[in-house]
């Protein structure tokens, strides 16, 4: 791996542990403390009151780093604007959960309505400014690509609204989505420097953010992320898949957020049927932990899946 990946990496690390141990000293102060889910784990009633929106540590340590390396990569602006965007929604969603003191933020409506404004948005910038293509590459097929066309915009939101919800699921336990990302964050950074895809240079921006955010993110957690963490990386996760013509890789760098999605549209769809749960509780991460596995084991069971499914997703390519 060139300088031209390592510099981004170290940057956005260094940036994101040191506004870490500014902050979190004031969200602590300002009570941003995470409200507990009456109907979770009872082991996470001692998180009650963490503090949370601390995915704003990463956010602005990867918008500060972007500065830097804009000029190096053209895609760097959407993806970080995408970020932000979705950031933003789930900044409000955290805010109202604060204000109101319940684990109720936005509706889920208007969640959602937000959501599709913004990957619009995204979408219509890479079509029409950026001038991509419509066409994705196929796995396993030597680089086969084949052209959505009209269908683009429409599969793409999606995908969009999927991946970013998915993402938003997986953050669950300290650490978890911050570990799985960053290794699909390092997924990225390892084929841009290998076979020189686009979207490389801000994927090791986020590495770095997120190594650097891990310090005060991994069990026992001194700060949660928040939405506003977890929609901003589903926003960075599916808005470079696109942009490097591989959301159908999603399906294997990003089984994670996939299995997690699938499990929590498994549970309300029996439960209504049967009147009975499927799993002992959704999503998937939270059957395991009341099965009495360990958080840092699941963290770690689901991050080597990730390393494994990634390094699928590149002999995919």
């Amino acid at each position: 791996m060139t300088s031209e990946y390592i510099l981004p990496i170290l940057i956005g690390f260094f940036i994101s542990a040191i506004l870490g141990q500014r902050m979190l000293p004031a969200l602590v102060k300002l009570k941003f403390g995470q409200f507990v889910r009456e109907d979770g784990p009872e082991s996470h009633l001692k998180k009650q009151g963490t503090p949370t929106m601390g995915g704003i540590i990463f956010i602005l340590a990867s918008t500060v780093s972007s500065f830097i390396f804009m000029g190096q990569d053209a895609t760097v602006l959407p993806v970080l604007l995408t970020m932000l965007g979705f950031g933003a929604v789930g900044f409000v969603d955290d805010y109202l959960k604060v204000i109101k003191k319940q684990s109720e933020g936005l509706k889920a409506y208007q969640k959602f309505g937000l959501q599709a404004v913004i990957s619009l948005g995204f979408l219509v910038y890479i079509v029409v400014i950026l001038k991509q293509d419509t066409s994705i590459i196929i796995p396993f097929t030597y680089g086969y690509e084949i052209d959505l066309s009209y269908s683009y915009i429409p599969l793409m939101l999606v995908v969009m609204l999927g991946t970013v919800n998915g993402v938003n699921l997986t953050d669950g336990l300290d650490g978890l989505a911050t570990s799985v990302t960053s290794i699909v964050a390092f997924f990225f950074v390892i084929i841009g420097a290998t076979y020189g895809f686009v979207g490389g240079i801000f994927a090791a921006i986020v590495l770095g953010s997120l190594l650097g955010f891990l310090l005060l993110n991994t069990y026992p957690a001194k700060v949660f992320m928040g939405d506003t963490g977890s929609l901003a990386l589903g926003g960075f996760v599916v808005a470079t898949a696109i942009i490097t013509k591989l959301p159908l890789f999603i399906l294997l760098f990003g089984v994670i957020y996939l299995v997690e999605t699938v499990s929590v549209i498994l549970q309300v769809g029996y439960y209504k049927k049967t009147n009975k749960r499927l799993f002992k509780m959704a999503p998937l991460h939270h059957h395991y932990e009341l099965k009495g596995v360990s958080e840092t084991r699941i963290v770690v069971y689901f991050s080597l899946i990730t390393i494994i499914m990634s390094m699928i997703a590149i002999l995919a390519l």
